[in-house]
């Protein structure tokens, strides 16, 4: 059998910065065993498989170690191969997921994501996550994901885990977003993943569902810019509208082809 994929970069303009996907179109579902290890295989944060169905999409993203239940670039990513490669006359696309509907509308260059809205709690915080990331945050909250409040920009670059405490840690599908008032931009962040084969994750949509809210109400402002401060780098619009999010940015193509199981 042979499958079109593609490697798609989320959140830039450019290849090799933001955040790498794999996207898969499928004509059937495939047992999740082959798709595991197809996502294995890719090696990369998030492989996205997807197929046509009456009103729009279904997908599905695995990462090298299991499914989720949502994921931002490789969302932004997929939306890029239908209207850019496979149907450019889509101005927006509805995928169907384990997270509800989910649209994308591309305008020029930029693909806007139509997110849930994940606000997080103030929470209490197992100490071994507070020894994993090597600093103090000011504030600690959580919804799917934990989110760690810093007070500058700087604190946030500076910050070098664990690894073999961060390894440690089991939070599910969940993972470990640091962030802090940007320099340049409102809002900074970073994301780690406990027990993961790819311990920091280059850019992060679904992070953003929980990060919206939160700088919104802290910001006071509806629409805002944010940095993700990997090696890589990406950069994200934002705008908070109560139940859902608008998360948008840039994807360029890196890899057309196929791969045969």
């Amino acid at each position: 059998m042979r499958l079109p994929i593609f490697q798609v970069d989320a959140f830039t303009d450019t290849i090799f910065g933001g955040n790498p996907a794999a996207v898969c179109e499928l004509t059937h579902w495939l047992p999740d065993s082959v798709m595991q290890k197809i996502a294995e295989e890719n090696c990369v944060a998030e492989t996205a498989f997807f197929l046509a169905v009456d009103d729009g999409f279904e997908i599905r993203w695995f990462t090298p170690e299991f499914e989720i239940d949502l994921c931002g670039h490789a969302t932004l990513a997929t939306a890029h191969v239908i209207t850019r490669h496979l149907q450019p006359s889509l101005s927006s696309v509805k995928f169907h997921s384990k997270s509800g509907t989910l649209t994308v509308s591309a305008d020029n260059e930029l693909l806007t994501l139509n997110f849930p809205s994940r606000k997080p709690e103030p929470c209490s915080i197992p100490q071994i996550i507070i020894d994993a990331i090597q600093a103090e945050p000011t504030e600690v909250l959580k919804s799917r994901d934990y989110v760690l409040i810093f007070e500058d920009e700087e604190t946030i670059k500076s910050i070098k885990p664990n690894l073999a405490l961060l390894n440690q840690i089991d939070i599910g599908m969940g993972g470990i977003a640091v962030t802090a008032k940007g320099n340049t931009v409102d809002f900074v962040s970073r994301f780690f993943t406990p027990q993961a084969s790819i311990s920091e994750d280059p850019v992060t949509g679904s992070a953003h569902c929980s990060l919206i809210p939160y700088w919104s109400e802290k910001l006071q402002k509806e629409s805002m810019a944010a940095l993700q401060l990997s090696s890589r780098v990406g950069k994200l619009f934002c705008r908070d509208l109560g139940e859902r999010v608008l998360i948008s940015g840039k994807a360029a193509t890196y890899l057309e082809g196929h791969i045969t199981i």
